[in-house]
């Protein structure tokens, strides 16, 4: 499964890659808008946006970059590691 981060402090990025690959997911993580962010999202499986530190320019890119696929979307307003270990519990299968 490939997870997608929009948002979420810099200092955990290393923190929300690790629990994702214990899940056995592949995951990319955003917390900053880049030029290049647009291509680097690509399809995925799961688009995980953490609202309460993300701009509204960064969502709008990545819900467009996505519409029309496949992908689930999930929002949370917290950008915690419980946050994430709770969507990951109900969309990604458990070690």
């Amino acid at each position: 499964m490939s997870v997608v981060i929009i948002g979420g402090n810099d200092c955990m990025v290393c923190r929300y890659k690790s629990l994702c690959k214990k899940y056995k997911c592949r995951s990319k993580v955003f917390t900053q808008m880049t030029s290049s962010m647009k291509d680097m999202i690509g399809s995925p499986d799961l688009l995980i946006l953490f609202t309460n530190t993300v701009s509204h320019k960064m969502v709008r890119c990545a819900l467009s970059n996505v519409k029309g696929d496949e992908t689930i979307v999930e929002r949370s307003h917290s950008s915690s590691m419980a946050a994430l270990k709770n969507i990951l519990d109900t969309h990604a299968a458990a070690v």
